[in-house]
């Protein structure tokens, strides 16, 4: 590990101050990805502005009739929240999918969208990797892809995002709140991460000292009916090789309207709308699952090595909505 400065933020125009004027800066919250970067070699920043006494700890309703969640609060005290695990329940179902529970005790709400790629090779820093040494190449064409994009890759990058979290927010239409050198923004949370295309290097859309503050959820009365399935290679601690968020509305046998996305398939949270356009006013059957999931897959593009990756999404969205279809007759 290489020496670094260590400052304590005072406030957020602070933080954000700090880290704008100095172009090797990073932010610190949990730590729980940067850290393992920082022994590894990956990161080797001459900053860390800790962030973590900032008062972006509360989950607190909005007056629109949503939810506004810290981005401090800790993954385990999100997933535990009774408001959450009433009104949002794949977020937390998510949430307990990820990691191990002494890290989601760490872990917090605004680190966890910006966890990078857990690409063995992003994270071997003697083989060539685009998207930790630009233009060195992609060691995983013609490597190891087990865990790798089978939507939405790039002939420089074919990572996939590692979050759980993220994939639930995708589907829940959650936005993004950050403070930067300009102001606030507010960035529908389906735009906040990138697919690589010629710049693998860049994950999100966020500019260099741009602070996430907070999360909001929007007033979505069916995601109480919402799931999320996550299918690994082991019961507990391993990232996704395909993950399904979901939430439907019926009526009558049909569909009203669905919110969907994909983890584990692409560079970002992978939100499925042709899935959810095929799903709109079709009845609530195994035909109609079966045909979402194909329309979303149909540009599914395997690697040598993850072949298996296309079926077993299409199979692991039919079965999420076939259990969430079934809540209905019980």
């Amino acid at each position: 590990m290489i020496p670094f400065d260590y400052r304590r933020a005072e406030d957020a125009a602070d933080a954000v101050a700090a880290v704008t004027t100095t172009p090797g800066a990073a932010f610190l919250g949990g730590g729980t990805n940067l850290v393992d970067h920082l022994r590894l070699g990956v990161a080797e920043p001459d900053l860390l502005v800790d962030v973590t006494r900032l008062p972006f700890d509360r989950i607190e309703r909005l007056p629109g009739g949503g939810v506004r969640i810290g981005a401090g609060v800790r993954n385990s005290d999100l997933a535990a929240d009774p408001l959450i695990r009433q009104r949002y329940p794949v977020l937390s179902q998510a949430l307990l999918s990820g990691a191990s529970g002494q890290l989601r005790n760490l872990a917090t709400t605004g680190g966890n969208l910006l966890q990078r790629t857990r690409c063995v090779y992003f994270q071997d820093v003697t083989m060539p990797c685009n998207k930790r040494a630009p233009g060195s190449g992609c060691s995983a064409l013609g490597g190891y892809t087990r865990y790798h994009a089978i939507l939405g890759a790039s002939e420089r990058c074919v990572a996939t995002h590692p979050s759980d979290m993220a994939v639930a927010l995708s589907a829940l239409d959650a936005v993004v709140v950050t403070q930067g050198p300009g102001g606030e923004r507010r960035i529908p949370l389906v735009g906040l991460h990138r697919l690589p295309g010629d710049e693998p290097e860049r994950d999100t859309v966020l500019e260099h000292g741009e602070l996430i503050t907070a999360v909001d959820l929007p007033d979505l009365a069916f995601a109480a009916r919402s799931r999320y399935r996550k299918v690994r290679d082991r019961a507990s601690y391993a990232f996704a090789l395909v993950s399904v968020a979901a939430a439907l509305d019926l009526a009558d046998g049909r569909i009203r309207d669905a919110r969907l996305a994909l983890g584990g398939v692409a560079h970002k949270p992978w939100r499925a709308v042709r899935a959810e356009e095929a799903l709109r006013g079709a009845p609530a059957t195994e035909e109609s699952f079966r045909a979402a999931a194909e329309a979303e897959l149909d540009d599914a593009r395997p690697l040598d090595g993850n072949e298996f990756k296309p079926p077993l999404a299409r199979n692991t969205l039919v079965a999420t909505l076939r259990d969430l279809a079934g809540e209905e007759d019980r």
